[in-house]
């Protein structure tokens, strides 16, 4: 099936693909992608897609590829049609994350859907993103960290060279993937607490730089160094920034402070179990779903009737503030 599905994209012709160029969107294309990623980044892929679509239409590479991304999504991470078309699309207009999904899938292995001057994506990538790390720029740097490990001769030094450099221009999310590798270590510190206060300087980095998934990092690590304090503080901004499991964390905590692995509430003010209930209500009206649903029958028994009333009056409180709540999904995740 996969190879049919390929062989049709090997129809597109480069010319159509290239139409329309890349330009700056105007008022209504820009927002249609902005809620478009709004919807993806709270896992609502299928409704994503028509605000994106537009995005796309208008030329907008990121939109293309992030189209690919959720029509793959879809199939529970598997390559469909509508996927590999939307990642050929983006490729054709430079996206690099693109070409490694098309790799994934196989595209020119399989279905002949391949770069204009040979048969290798990575090395497509490599070719197109290095010229302007080497400029420079630092999303094209944090890319190539990704590139690096696979052409044909994957080289880990030279990922981890561009990693270190697109972090040091200040490239968030390679501070932040710097973090999660020290963390994750347990082979490369001595113990748990080099390992952790190694995680905790590149999350620092990125966190004080306003990025919220490194918020919520850096409140887990400095809460498993003893620091709850801090933890509490940086937790809550990462509510702020509309992380979701910030905002769960200010729910759970004014519930349920006591509750066995509920370390990170220690530093957290007196719990009001009605405020609980009024930010719980407020995520499943905001990101309904399994999880939202799930955290209401959990907590319920916890919170008296006249506190769930209490907390329905004090909803509204806790509702759509900005910037709206996301799982920040990585942009070439699994």
């Amino acid at each position: 099936m996969r190879s049919n599905l390929l062989a049709t994209l090997a129809g597109l012709t480069l010319a159509a693909l290239l139409s329309p160029s890349v330009m700056a969107l105007d008022e209504e294309a820009q927002a249609a992608k902005e809620e478009g990623m709004r919807l993806y980044g709270i896992r609502q892929a299928d409704t994503a897609i028509p605000f994106l679509e537009q995005a796309a239409a208008a030329g907008d590479a990121e939109a293309m590829y992030y189209l690919g991304e959720a029509n793959r999504r879809l199939v529970m991470g598997n390559m469909n049609q509508a996927a590999l078309d939307w990642y050929y699309q983006a490729a054709q207009h430079g996206e690099p994350y693109a070409m490694l999904r098309l790799f994934d899938g196989g595209a020119c292995e399989l279905g002949d859907v391949c770069p204009e001057n040979g048969d290798d994506w990575p090395q497509e990538a490599l070719e197109l993103t290095l010229p302007k790390a080497e400029a420079g720029d630092a999303e094209a740097m944090a890319a190539l960290y990704n590139i690096y490990y696979y052409v044909e001769d994957p080289d880990e030094d030279e990922a981890m060279k561009w990693l270190h450099r697109a972090a040091e221009a200040g490239n968030v999310n390679a501070m932040n993937w710097l973090g999660e590798l020290a963390r994750n270590d347990e082979q490369g510190y001595a113990n748990d607490m080099e390992r952790l206060e190694a995680a905790e300087v590149w999350f620092r980095k990125a966190a004080e730089a306003g990025y919220a998934p490194s918020m919520n990092n850096l409140a887990s690590v400095l809460n498993h160094l003893d620091q709850p304090e801090e933890a509490w503080e940086w937790i809550t901004k990462a509510s702020e920034e509309g992380h979701i499991n910030g905002r769960g964390w200010l729910a759970a905590c004014n519930i349920e402070p006591e509750e066995e692995g509920r370390n990170l509430c220690r530093a957290a003010p007196a719990p009001d179990p009605a405020i609980g209930w009024a930010i719980f209500l407020a995520i499943h009206e905001e990101v309904p779903g399994t999880s939202s649903e799930n955290a209401l029958r959990a907590y319920r028994d916890s919170v008296t009737p006249e506190q769930r009333a209490e907390g329905e009056r004090m909803k509204d409180e806790w509702s759509n503030l900005e910037p709206p709540l996301s799982y920040f999904p990585e942009k070439f995740g699994y």
